[in-house]
């Protein structure tokens, strides 16, 4: 009977203990660290721009040919320095541009430290100008004469190296390279009624370009990020372009002597905005 009870308590208290051991509280395991990726701008990246074209040398500067010696010849810079034929004209040009870059950038260390790259680009540019002058003087012509000057740019392109240094998501940058454009001039000479001297050239002049920028990288669920990329960044920039001087033979259809000679300068700055997608890297 003493054995039985013994017995029973024993049960008891084995069930006693595993029933409180099961209300212990359990150690649950520690959280998994997952670091924040470093940004880095190392990647390749496609974009739009748009923004404000304007030329810096606008002077158009023409002189004469003269062949007194020859058959038919004729003093035609005398025409010049009587302001017949303007020796220098201005011309304006300025307005909208507009296009797209692609590029890769590669950056030594995530986070701060020095990027470079490469970007080529190509843009509309509403570089088209057009002058009409009309000279009276009858002390040396008793003719009207009609000037034309126009200048067109329609598309310049750039193929540039990149060197910068990145503040984290902010990147301050260099640029300079290469620079081409499709360039149209044409310069008509009017005594009268018929068109006397006439010239014209259209081609694609190259030279080079330089300039600075300044980009920022929005956070990966930007409301901008349409094509899922890794970032997309914002820029502001200025590019100053040099296609060099040409030279215009606006030779005679009529009138005395060989003609004249019109050289134009096409430089300019390109002044805009970007938007970039890029991907690769975080």
């Amino acid at each position: 009977m003493v054995k039985k009870i013994l017995l029973a308590g024993a049960a008891t208290a084995l069930i006693s203990g595993a029933a409180s051991a099961a209300d212990l509280p359990r150690r649950a395991a520690p959280p998994v660290f997952v670091p924040v990726p470093v940004f880095t701008w190392t990647g390749a990246y496609f974009g739009i721009n748009a923004g404000y074209a304007f030329s810096d040398n606008r002077d158009i500067r023409t002189s004469g040919l003269n062949n007194l010696g020859a058959p038919g010849g004729a003093n035609l810079q005398l025409n010049v320095d009587r302001g017949l034929r303007r020796g220098s004209v201005p011309l304006e040009q300025d307005g909208f541009t507009g296009g797209g870059q692609i590029g890769y950038n590669y950056q030594f260390t995530p986070g701060s430290g020095i990027v470079v790259g490469l970007e080529a680009d190509a843009q509309y540019t509403d570089l088209q100008r057009r002058r009409v002058e009309t000279i009276f003087n009858p002390v040396f012509n008793p003719n009207v004469l009609t000037n034309v000057y126009q200048h067109d740019v329609n598309f310049i392109g750039t193929v540039r190296g990149r060197l910068g240094y990145a503040f984290d998501r902010v990147l301050v940058y260099g640029t300079g390279g290469f620079a081409y454009g499709d360039v149209t001039q044409t310069v008509t000479f009017q005594t009268g009624a018929p068109i006397t001297y006439a010239g014209s050239r259209a081609n694609i002049q190259t030279g080079y370009a330089y300039g600075g920028g300044i980009e920022y990288a929005l956070p990966t669920d930007s409301f901008l990020n349409f094509f899922k990329s890794s970032a997309v960044t914002i820029k502001a920039e200025y590019l100053r372009y040099d296609l060099g001087d040409r030279s215009v033979l606006v030779g005679s259809t009529g009138g005395p002597g060989i003609g004249y000679v019109s050289t134009f300068s096409t430089e300019g700055s390109l002044a805009r905005a970007g938007l970039n997608y890029k991907f690769g890297s975080y």
